[in-house]
């Protein structure tokens, strides 16, 4: 699943496209994703202007001049590509997972443009696209998710209180979407491998310096990896066919057996399961 660097990539791919352009009109072939398609879609949709696009969480969130904000989610294997016309394949996608080049299958959702379309794939269809009217609905679909890591919002009394009397371990909760938006299984293990931290140890233990180093390595991580342009997990290319390297610059994440690159450690890293999901942390500086 793309995390928040890459939803941020294909955000910015997007937005050199398809701000100010017309939607001409949209074909949904399979209405069967994870939710079905909104009904009438293309009707709502066709020839208003897009506004502005922003990211939310791990979510792409498109804003039409009618006060409509499409939400767009790529699941476990949605990609987004842009092809001049569907006879055009090469170095097509925007998004994560698979070939940088517009698959024949499961092409699910086809946004029509003057000189272009955006096509949503996804073999597994764990993605989805909804539907919101107006900003106070908008702000109310995602109510429930933490702060963005790059908000104000994410600061050290709201770490500090949430942290307090809870047992639950810190790699897991970096990874709840109620504390903390766009975070997953990569870069937790990067967050925590910088700072220094057991990914199984307890909230309630993590201490003020640490807090402090948590959020300090969330934004310098995900600002690196945004600037490398996301993280190559089988093939993710931006709109340009440009492979994301930030894997180059791993730290932590799969990187067993090799030596922790933290200044003056000595330490190995080790591969841990933490509610079956594979954690990578250093033996000596994160022990």
């Amino acid at each position: 699943m793309p995390e928040l660097p890459e939803v941020e990539v294909v955000k910015q791919s997007l937005e050199k496209y398809i701000v100010n352009k017309n939607l001409l009109k949209i074909i949904v072939k399979n209405n069967n994703l994870r939710f079905p398609v909104p009904k009438n879609l293309s009707k709502k949709l066709s020839n208003i202007k897009i506004k502005k696009i922003k990211r939310i969480s791990k979510y792409i969130v498109i804003e039409f001049y009618n006060d409509l904000f499409l939400i767009v989610h790529l699941g476990m294997s949605g990609t987004l590509h842009l092809t001049k016309n569907i006879n055009f394949f090469k170095n097509t996608n925007l998004s994560f997972y698979h070939s940088k080049n517009l698959p024949k299958k499961h092409n699910h959702i086809f946004f029509k443009f003057k000189k272009f379309l955006i096509i949503y794939n996804d073999p597994r269809r764990f993605g989805f696209v909804n539907l919101v009217k107006g900003k106070i609905n908008l702000k109310s679909y995602f109510s429930k998710l933490g702060p963005d890591p790059f908000s104000e919002a994410y600061n050290f009394n709201y770490v500090k209180k949430y942290f307090y009397n809870k047992r639950k371990n810190i790699k897991n909760i970096l990874l709840d979407q109620n504390f903390l938006s766009g975070i997953g299984n990569i870069y937790a293990s990067e967050i925590l491998n910088y700072s220094k931290i057991n990914p199984l140890k307890s909230c309630n233990r993590i201490n003020d310096e640490e807090i402090t180093k948590i959020i300090y390595y969330t934004v310098k991580v995900l600002n690196l990896s945004i600037k490398r342009g996301g993280t190559t997990i089988n093939n993710f290319h931006s709109i340009k066919g440009n492979q994301g390297s930030y894997q180059k610059e791993f730290r932590a994440y799969d990187r067993d057996g090799m030596g922790c690159k933290n200044k003056l450690c000595i330490g190995t890293i080790v591969k841990i399961n933490i509610t079956n999901r594979s954690t990578y942390m250093c033996d000596i500086c994160q022990k």
